[in-house]
């Protein structure tokens, strides 16, 4: 068999004059026009979320990004493959701010946590909106997950002069009414149900924070 049969698809073949030797010649420009193609519809769609909060169709995002729907379902599939992979773009592009320190009084800490919590959160409510209807997505709800972990350990990290001082069972029951008065469903009621600004609905999770971490210091200290 001669080596020309295991080169691969999409290459040419070339022999070189003087040893006979066989060399691939890659055909970048098909991969190129590739990537240029799913580039553009990732964007499109990513566009699209953040200026409606619903989850476009393939033949919008293919209009809005100037390719074929042929094109969109070869890169992708169906509709909730390229939703999540649009997630999976949006989520890459948010910077999380590193931990400050631990010893940085108990207010400012809940005033940076809070602030940032509410930066991310406000650049993935679109997001989350138009993810209503892939609800029962098994990749939404594991990304869903991860991320209330992430948030969840977070938490513990910038807090941990305060959770050290708890038992097991004090440090968890803290750690879950956090995690469910500073979701991301909380701050959609706050910013999209109720209408409040972002410094509004920041001070209402400042004061939550504020009221959780003291209920639950002075119920330790009381036992």
């Amino acid at each position: 068999m001669s080596e020309a049969a295991f080169v691969g698809r999409g290459d040419a073949v070339a022999h070189n004059d003087e040893t006979g030797a066989v060399k691939t010649v890659h055909r970048d420009g098909r991969n190129r026009r590739a990537v240029e193609t799913r580039r553009k519809v990732i964007a499109a769609a990513k566009a699209m979320i953040a200026e409606t909060s619903t989850a476009p169709t393939v033949v919008a995002v293919a209009r809005r990004a100037d390719v074929s729907v042929r094109s969109v379902f070869q890169h992708f599939g169906d509709v909730e493959s390229l939703f999540v992979t649009v997630m999976d773009a949006i989520r890459q592009d948010i910077v999380v701010p590193p931990p400050g320190s631990k010893s940085r009084p108990l207010a400012v800490r809940i005033a940076s946590v809070v602030q940032n919590l509410a930066e991310i959160f406000d650049k993935i409510v679109p997001l989350r909106v138009a993810a209503g209807q892939f609800a029962g997505h098994p990749a939404l709800i594991e990304r869903g997950l991860a991320s209330k972990q992430e948030l969840r350990a977070a938490t513990f990290e910038a807090f941990a002069p305060e959770f050290d001082v708890l038992g097991e069972p004090a440090r968890e029951e803290l750690a879950d009414a956090i995690g469910a008065a500073l979701s991301l469903d909380a701050w959609i009621v706050l910013r999209r149900r109720d209408g409040l600004s972002f410094e509004r609905a920041t001070a209402v999770w400042r004061l939550t924070l504020t009221a959780l971490l003291a209920h639950r210091f002075a119920a330790t200290a009381a036992e």
